[in-house]
């Protein structure tokens, strides 16, 4: 961890967490820890918690137990409608774009949060990072590649102006070429002073990107440390990376 992190606040952070499904224990004694400025990637298999992790921030579901802080605030009783106002933005697995609304109105929905004073200046900027976009501006939604619509999902969740995104699994299903492609983005992103919390199957992209990582196992974490230190791992390569 650099001397920057060490000295920082966390932005976001999950102190003992559990979570359950009905019965299911989902999250088992969590501890994650985000820090301004920071990449963070949460890697693991399919099935091992990480989204859950992610959809407890928004109490889908509640933390059974454990602590989960925003700039040091406990928010695991927030209200979900209020979570986004305190500038945090979820990319969605799946993406989850209206896909009966055009490009422009999807990113207009993005600002509900914050309302529509910067509207013009952040689709300017937005279209700015995926020309595409501008292209499709006036195009509904659910008839774009799955690449166009993980580009909206993004320029939907950055129309809140948020300090902290989220994203979950932002790879899945799309082409290497455009996986890539939105990798770049990520970097792009962050480069804006923006915090990434990153959910992602992808370990060998995810890690390149990530300063930190986790790797969650059966709803707990199994291994933490620098992502590089990780991708060195010979337990994360032979599990996740396919190598030997």
């Amino acid at each position: 961890m650099s001397q920057t992190t060490m000295n920082a606040e966390p932005l976001l952070e999950f102190s003992g967490v559990h979570a359950h499904y009905g019965a299911v224990e989902a999250l088992k004694a969590v501890n994650v820890t985000v820090y301004k400025g920071e990449i963070v990637s949460l890697i693991g298999a399919n099935g091992a918690g990480k989204t859950t992790l992610l959809s407890s921030i928004f109490g889908a579901p509640r933390a059974s137990s454990g602590q989960i802080l925003h700039r040091g605030e406990d928010i695991s009783k927030t209200p979900t409608n209020q979570i986004s106002r305190r500038s945090i933005s979820l990319v969605p697995e799946g993406r989850q774009i209206y896909q009966d609304m055009t490009v422009e109105e999807n990113m207009m929905m993005g600002t509900t949060p914050i309302g529509m004073n910067h509207f013009e200046v952040d689709r300017t900027q937005m279209f700015d990072l995926f020309p595409r976009l501008l292209e499709r501006r006036n195009q509904v939604a659910g008839t774009m590649s799955g690449g166009e619509q993980q580009m909206l999902a993004i320029a939907r969740a950055m129309m809140a102006r948020p300090e902290l995104i989220l994203f979950d699994e932002p790879s899945l299903g799309l082409a290497p070429l455009v996986v890539k492609r939105v990798f770049e983005v990520l970097r792009e992103i962050a480069s804006m002073g923006k915090t990434i919390f990153l959910v992602e199957q992808n370990a060998n992209h995810a890690l390149k990107l990530s300063q930190r990582a986790y790797v969650m196992v059966n709803g707990r974490i199994h291994l933490s440390g620098n992502s590089a230190d990780l991708l060195d791992n010979e337990e994360v390569r032979k599990a996740y990376l396919g190598l030997h």
